[in-house]
């Protein structure tokens, strides 16, 4: 089963975008605010976009949505984690 929303076409014109680009970005607009809430899955929107997760990931984050979001401990960890890496890295 499909949804369908209208928008009036005011809106459209007033944005300077045809009907198709407004749908994309209306879509992902809504898959964006659906995944940072926890509301859905990255592959389930990725399905939704017909792209891959990683597609949808860019996707997501070229228009401004948070993508990965650690608490501030466990970026704390990753960053330090990432530092150590790349001094072992640099003294082999």
């Amino acid at each position: 089963m499909d949804v369908h929303v209208a928008f009036p076409n005011e809106l459209l014109v007033a944005l300077k975008e045809d009907s198709e680009t407004f749908r994309k970005l209306a879509l992902i607009y809504t898959l964006g605010k659906l995944y940072e809430a926890g509301r859905i899955s990255g592959g389930l929107g990725a399905k939704i976009l017909k792209c891959n997760q990683w597609e949808f990931y860019r996707v997501l984050s070229e228009n401004g949505f948070v993508v990965i979001d650690y608490p501030e401990d466990e970026l704390a960890e990753e960053v330090e984690s990432g530092r150590r890496l790349v001094t072992r890295l640099r003294s082999q």
